[in-house]
């Protein structure tokens, strides 16, 4: 059972989202306002957190910033329609995912199966991956450079995973959109870019003298043949 934080002042969308939670098997637990979603979030440690942008007092843009710093909790934001600035922004800021309003619930729990799945350490016949000084622990979900720790959301593990798997390949956007998040996914290559982005700008942090990640003009992305 997965523990689910639901954020939102509609009570039917509460109430709705609650319902098919509890009949997937999940325990939803719910927050009406961004200060109650980051003192939820803290003091029961969902696995997920499903978060409407829309909130009174502290924003879902701010509030999803603040679970960011905080660590790697999934988030699935929930945005009007017509606000993709915000969707954008919020993919910027490390939302695993979005759904837009009105959603269908077959819709939402696809998404949600999705990102607690690529949440779970994998299984794979090749625990380690090491390519020149950054390594991955694919069982224990854990990344270094030069033997420095350093962590990862969910979304930027599974990135790095597939480019490390094939060093030196060329990935175009729709082949990680199909990798990282999915067949089922309903996105857009431009949520590769914005998770690419955040992944670069992390790896900058942790290996600022190389950069590890390579943009191919209308093609895709790459590790840096230096890294190899």
């Amino acid at each position: 059972m997965s523990k689910i934080l639901v954020v939102d002042d509609e009570q039917a969308i509460v109430d709705m989202l609650a319902y098919n939670l509890t009949k997937a098997g999940h325990q939803p637990i719910v927050a009406r306002d961004g200060e109650q979603a980051l003192h939820l979030a803290r003091a029961e440690r969902p696995d997920l957190v499903i978060l409407d942008l829309m909130l009174p007092g502290i924003d879902g843009l701010d509030v999803c910033r603040t679970l960011r710093k905080d660590g790697d909790l999934p988030i699935i934001m929930l945005t009007a329609k017509d606000e993709e600035i915000d969707r954008v922004v919020g993919l910027e800021l490390g939302a695993d995912d979005y759904v837009a309003k009105p959603f269908s619930v077959r819709e939402l729990m696809a998404r949600v199966k999705s990102v607690l799945r690529r949440a779970q350490p994998k299984s794979e016949s090749t625990p380690i991956l090491q390519v020149g000084d950054l390594r991955l622990d694919i069982a224990r979900r854990e990344a270094s450079w030069r033997s420095t720790p350093f962590e990862l959301t969910a979304i930027q593990f599974e990135l790095l995973r597939v480019l490390m798997g094939s060093p030196g390949r060329v990935f175009s956007r729709d082949e990680l959109l199909n990798q990282v998040w999915g067949y089922d996914y309903y996105g857009d290559t431009r949520t590769v870019d914005s998770a690419v982005k955040r992944l670069r700008a992390r790896l900058r942090e942790v290996a600022s003298d190389a950069e590890l990640i390579v943009t191919v003009r209308d093609a895709g992305y790459k590790l840096s043949d230096d890294t190899v």
